[in-house]
């Protein structure tokens, strides 16, 4: 039974029995570190029960630790190679606790959950997620209609504060609104490159959201005007507006009410803080 976490010898094994070399497109930097692999599973309160999501579970060290805490995981491997492997090596030791799909995230961001017998029942993702989907997959994710209770995600150091980035700031934009609408940023954890095998050449991140009480979905139509506004960030609100093919009357009342709440149609995109567009919301 393979049981995790694996440290760099045992992932070193793993993958010289599957002959395989870690494929740099598919973003395979293999977690070594077993504090790392646990620091995850305790900001996300892993209970046995629980149902949680895992992105790229590769070639299982956080996998079989999560099905070891006693959660029911579903999971989602783009590399036939590593999927075939869990599949043999895990799921036959995790029978009814462990659902496997074989396919991109971005087809399945939830790996299955919304169609498993579990639809429904609250659930958790805890993910090392290949860095380069990480903002179209948390779109997706927010996008959706099942929001987790809790997502612990290991992000390049630099997505996870574009994710979470301040109004004001160049990283502000329209997935940032929508994830705060949903989501809260809680504590994480910085993860070094030597935690990795081979070592990324970036900084990594534990990032922990917690959703919102009364977290909520964005509009279409609102992210409609999101993307097009934020498109155009260097352009004034108004400019960036023209852009629109259609503008709801709705829309014109809240530009009528911006100098009420201290902004103007002047104003770029960026400083427009959330509680502004969560209101624009509201109204369309």
């Amino acid at each position: 039974m393979l049981t995790g976490p694996f440290g760099l010898s045992q992932t070193r094994e793993l993958l010289a029995t599957l002959d395989h070399r870690p494929v740099h497109k598919l973003g395979q930097n293999f977690l070594v570190d077993g504090n790392i692999v646990r620091k995850s599973l305790e900001l996300a309160d892993v209970k046995p029960g629980d149902i949680v999501v895992e992105v790229g579970p590769g070639l299982g060290t956080l996998t079989t630790t999560l099905l070891g805490a006693g959660a029911t995981v579903y999971a989602v491997e783009a590399d036939p190679r590593l999927a075939q492997h869990l599949r043999d090596r895990v799921a036959p030791d995790h029978p009814g606790r462990f659902h496997l799909l074989e396919g991109d995230a971005m087809d399945h961001p939830l790996a299955g959950y919304p169609q498993s017998v579990d639809a429904g029942k609250p659930f958790k993702i805890v993910a090392n997620l290949p860095y380069a989907i990480s903002t179209p997959w948390m779109a997706e994710v927010i996008m959706g209609e099942h929001h987790p209770e809790i997502l612990v995600l290991m992000l390049q150091r630099e997505a996870a504060d574009r994710l979470t980035a301040p109004v004001g700031t160049k990283h502000y934009a329209g997935i940032t609104i929508a994830l705060g609408a949903a989501f809260e940023r809680k504590p994480g954890h910085a993860v070094p490159a030597k935690c990795f095998f081979p070592p990324p050449d970036v900084e990594s991140y534990l990032l922990h959201l917690r959703r919102r009480p009364d977290g909520r979905r964005l509009k279409p139509l609102t992210r409609l005007i999101l993307r097009t506004v934020f498109m155009h960030r260097r352009k004034q609100l108004g400019a960036a507006l023209k852009f629109l093919d259609e503008r709801p009357a709705a829309l014109d009342a809240w530009l009528a009410d911006l100098p009420k709440r201290g902004h103007a149609t002047t104003d770029r995109p960026e400083v427009i803080p959330p509680d502004l567009w969560l209101d624009l919301d509201s109204r369309l």
